[in-house]
């Protein structure tokens, strides 16, 4: 056995405590020195009254007290006034050490010069021979506390952040599984908060979209993310929406490891631009009835003639069909009404084709053969009110793609404009050249008149919406014009012609010549 007086107290330890310092007998200086040198703070308290009856180095310089100052101590001495360090707490720590083994709990300790020291403290009972101790270890966890503390604060912001988003975060595990998914992105999926992630991503994701939805997955990197796509998905609530969606790799720490997903719901944009392009169609369509309203007259007059004649070689067949030797003068006169019959059911069907509503197909069209296919009908209109038009095709072939009608609506467009120009100018021997040229990897169809043309200013903002250069114009027509060149990649834009007229200009893409 070893003796050892600590403070004023004589206690003797048995020596299976002290086998580690491989000596049968240790001098009680030695023994202090042993315990000064831990840097665990330890004080020894009576087991049944709880007073402090030694304490070690680390002990007194972390408290700022020594061992004598520390002995008639009380908790509340020691410790903030707080419900949570109350002494009944330490105590009740204390006790259980002794039933129950070591204990271990949090405790504030304050030093003489009154700063806080938050602790994390293990009690241990002792049962020495001359009396029974509870050792108590601490350690100074205040660095510890502040950063858990500011953790649990960033957490709880971020969480408060992502609470609101609009967009969901998720992690893709290279195996396809759901590592996380934010709380926004379970209302986006319509996952509720507590419900287990038992889906693998691609089972949210439309069939026809899976493909091209791995493949974004095995894009992703770690410097930036991939290029937004769009994929339709199920719900879990069995509802379909549409979400766009960008990804790039993590590896953190191997703890996260994966594709990190942001997606956002874009369902009503999707919507939205359906409605937009249904409007754009039907606004094509009405523009095509527009324009037909202004042939009306013409068509109807050019159709006057061929029916008119079809009736007269009726009526001479009927009356040379009197006489039974007049066979072959009825034949021609019969042959001859199915002609002017058969001309007017072409202009009927050119007519019927232009203005019926189909949905939109884009087409290989040279644009020489787009322009002819129209200028028939702008030759009408400027036939009756004494408007010479011109044609001048490129030499070489226009290769393009596009919606043929809706490309023939723009030249129409434009090419009735200019002979309502010339019109209303009331322009003597008045002209309109519908010429196709190439420039510059484009296919370019002019429409010049010699009229009177516009101001300066009002050039750059003909084909906005309601811009006109026609009194009691309301602009629609260019602006169609001009939306429908801008779904064709193109571009379209008016100047000044060098006989002071207007010149009028659309381009579109040329295509490769095969």
């Amino acid at each position: 056995m070893v003796w050892l007086k600590l403070a004023k107290t004589v206690v003797r330890l048995p020596l299976s405590a002290l086998e580690m310092c491989s000596m049968d007998s240790l001098a009680e200086e030695d023994f202090r020195l042993l315990l000064d040198a831990l840097t665990q703070c330890v004080l020894l308290h009576d087991a049944r009254t709880k007073a402090i009856v030694w304490a070690n180095r680390a002990a007194c310089v972390a408290l700022g007290f020594s061992v004598e100052e520390l002995l008639p101590l009380k908790a509340h001495d020691m410790t903030r006034d707080d419900l949570k360090y109350r002494r009944e707490i330490a105590v009740d720590a204390m006790d259980r050490s002794v039933a129950n083994g070591p204990q271990a709990y949090e405790w504030c300790y304050r030093s003489r010069a009154g700063v806080d020291m938050l602790s994390e403290a293990i009690a241990t009972y002792v049962p020495l021979r001359e009396r029974a101790v509870v050792m108590v270890q601490f350690r100074d966890i205040s660095a510890e506390e502040a950063m858990r503390q500011k953790l649990r604060s960033y957490e709880m912001r971020l969480r408060e952040y992502m609470q609101d988003l609009g967009e969901g975060v998720a992690v893709i595990t290279p195996r396809g599984k759901v590592a996380y998914l934010s709380e926004s992105g379970r209302r986006v999926l319509g996952i509720a908060p507590d419900a287990l992630l038992e889906k693998a991503a691609l089972d949210y994701c439309m069939p026809v979209d899976r493909e091209r939805l791995i493949a974004q997955l095995r894009g992703a990197t770690k410097r930036r993310s991939t290029a937004a796509q769009r994929y339709r998905i199920v719900r879990r609530d069995g509802v379909e929406r549409w979400l766009r969606i960008t990804c790039r790799r993590v590896n953190i720490d191997d703890d996260l490891n994966g594709v990190l997903l942001h997606f956002r719901d874009i369902s009503e944009e999707v919507a939205t631009e359906e409605a937009r392009r249904i409007e754009a169609r039907m606004l094509e369509y009405a523009g095509r009835y527009n324009a037909m309203g202004e042939m009306a007259t013409a068509i109807a007059h050019e159709l006057s003639q061929p029916l008119a004649a079809v009736r007269n070689f009726v009526e001479g067949a009927i009356q040379r069909l009197s006489p039974l030797d007049a066979t072959a003068d009825a034949i021609w006169g019969l042959r001859a009404a199915d002609r002017q019959a058969e001309r007017a059911a072409h202009i009927i069907k050119s007519v019927r084709e232009f203005v019926v509503k189909r949905e939109p197909v884009e087409t290989q069209a040279d644009l020489r053969d787009v322009l002819a296919e129209v200028a028939y009908f702008i030759q009408l209109r400027a036939r009756d009110v004494g408007v010479t038009v011109m044609i001048e095709q490129h030499d070489t072939p226009l290769p393009i793609r596009c919606e043929r009608v809706l490309i023939g609506q723009v030249i129409l467009n434009l090419a009735f404009n200019a002979v309502e120009a010339l019109t209303d100018a009331k322009q003597a021997a008045g002209t309109v050249t519908l010429a196709t040229s190439a420039h510059d990897g484009a296919a370019e169809l002019h429409v010049i008149d010699n009229g009177p043309g516009v101001p300066a200013e009002a050039l750059g903002r003909l084909f906005d919406g309601f811009s006109s250069s026609k009194a009691g114009g309301n602009g629609i027509g260019l602006s169609l014009c001009k939306n429908i060149v801008s779904r064709h990649d193109g571009r379209i834009w008016a100047q000044r012609s060098a006989s002071g007229g207007l010149d009028c200009r659309f381009a579109l893409p040329l295509l490769p010549c095969a």
